[in-house]
């Protein structure tokens, strides 16, 4: 299909722009515990490191008692992707959970204060709309002042529901609002990807033709009846959006830890039968980059009605422009505990930064250690909403997510100094680790949800008292643990 085939590199910008790696993988997990080692599935080894990690899964369990459990602590798959990303320098910015519909966001920590104006929401689009083993969950944000939105959805399934599908995708971008006002809703946003199990099957060709063109991977005979490809010959919302060549082998159905194609046995009202589920590309990524206003006058000659998400100013795109291409769209076979296989997309980034400096300068003040109370001093270098709800964390170098802070202190309860260079903070040597170590300092804007400037690494410095009273490690250890237990009460 030539919609399939066609060249899909970057434009030739004639503007000098930084390049972003995005690395995003869509997953029906089926209820499965992730694999302890997911380096593949991340391209660890891969020459070029990721910008962000967005990953989109369905169908997480989501059993009483462990989504109760993964309310208050990590679920199993954020847990383990934080494992394998944190020593790589990589924080969990935000998630968003919606029953079994998980959405992660990862992102180098040099990139961590220029990832601002964060917001989540979500949609239930399954029984009745009251359920939400279906629907959307979404995460938006700016990248260096670019607004971009992530959209992880789980579709209606069977064959016959093709029309549903685009039905409930049209649903879950109307009722997503944003409180941002350039960017209320998704198709606001300057780029938007669209994942997930999207449920689309191939449609009239029989389960042996399917089979037969799998195996010799002649997988362009089967694009033209692929449900996806034919909705969007029709519908001009989904021509809005891309996607690369399906040239990997269809992601569902699988037999649980093979890579065989369905072979069960389904119980029916009477007997089992051996009906098979044909295969499909179920689990898609798509993304769609917001085309540039037309002028009015423009706009009349062809006898067009206005559009609401096509009269944005072009100057500011015209300014600060950004170009994407994809560098890779395949499946990770080798993973094999769901009956779906997890697709990854990895995108250039090619945009011109709105701002390349963070709102706030950060450092520590003297020496740190749990001996005597310390200082920090903060210098705002751009106005910003400033609001009592701000706090500054004391973090590990090699943090997990922003929440993993050892300690925090509210910046208006205990601010100390304020003169016209910056403004000195108080931190208790009650909260400071008795064992230090490499440390670094974040301040937390509550207004924008993000973090808005990131300390240099510097060194807090054992207890002395602790070794004089010859206080052991494991106890120091208890000692903290306690410290942070209090902080996460507080």
């Amino acid at each position: 299909m030539a919609s399939m085939e066609r060249n899909r590199g970057m434009p030739r910008g004639d503007y000098e722009g930084d390049k972003f790696r995005l690395h995003i993988v869509t997953w029906n997990v089926a209820t499965a515990d992730p694999r302890d080692d997911m380096s593949s599935l991340l391209r660890l080894d891969s020459a070029e490191d990721a910008d962000l990690y967005i990953i989109g899964l369905q169908e997480v369990y989501s059993g009483p008692l462990r989504f109760m459990s993964d309310v208050v602590l990590d679920d199993p798959w954020s847990s383990v992707l934080m494992t394998a990303l944190a020593p790589r320098q990589y924080v969990k910015v935000c998630s968003i959970r919606m029953q079994g519909l998980l959405l992660l966001l990862f992102s180098k920590l040099e990139h961590l204060p220029f990832i601002r104006d964060i917001q989540t929401t979500y949609t239930r689009t399954g029984i009745f709309g009251y359920w939400g083993n279906k629907g959307g969950v979404s995460i938006r944000l700016s990248l260096y002042g670019h607004m971009l939105c992530f959209l992880n959805c789980h579709l209606a399934a069977h064959m016959k529901h093709a029309n549903e599908r685009v039905v409930e995708f049209e649903h879950i971008l109307n009722s997503q609002n944003f409180k941002c006002e350039k960017a209320g809703k998704i198709l606001d946003h300057r780029l938007v990807f669209w994942f997930g199990d999207l449920n689309f099957r191939i449609q009239d060709h029989g389960l042996h033709f399917v089979r037969t063109c799998i195996s010799n991977e002649n997988y362009n005979l089967l694009w033209k009846k692929d449900q996806l490809i034919m909705m969007k010959e029709k519908e001009k919302l989904l021509q809005e959006f891309e996607e690369g060549p399906l040239d990997f082998q269809p992601t569902y159905k699988f037999d649980v830890n093979t890579d065989t194609y369905d072979s069960r046995l389904y119980r029916t009202w009477f007997a089992f039968t051996s009906k098979k589920r044909k295969p499909a590309w179920t689990d898609r990524i798509l993304w769609r980059l917001q085309p540039k206003a037309r002028h009015a006058d423009e706009q009349n000659k062809h006898g067009d009605a206005p559009d609401a998400h096509n009269v944005k100013p072009p100057e500011e795109a015209e300014e600060y422009p950004l170009e994407i291409r994809q560098d890779l769209y395949t499946s990770n076979m080798e993973y094999s505990t769901s009956d779906h296989k997890p697709v990854t997309g990895i995108f250039t980034l090619k945009l011109k930064k709105m701002y390349a400096t963070p709102l706030v300068h950060l450092q520590a003040e003297g020496e740190w250690s749990a001996d005597i109370d310390a200082m920090l001093l903060y210098s705002p270098l751009q106005p910003f909403p400033t609001s009592t709800w701000d706090w500054i964390g004391l973090y590990k170098v090699g943090f997990t997510s922003v929440s993993d802070y050892i300690t925090y202190t509210w910046v208006k309860d205990d601010e100390v100094f304020i003169d016209e260079d910056a403004i000195k903070v108080y931190v208790s040597k009650e909260e400071i680790p008795v064992r230090g170590g490499e440390c670094l300092l974040g301040y937390y804007c509550h207004t924008l949800q993000c973090i808005i400037g990131i300390s240099e690494p510097f060194r807090v410095h054992e207890s002395k008292v602790a070794i004089e009273e010859g206080l052991l490690h494991e106890k120091i250890n208890i000692l903290d643990q306690i410290v942070a237990a209090e902080n996460i009460h507080d």
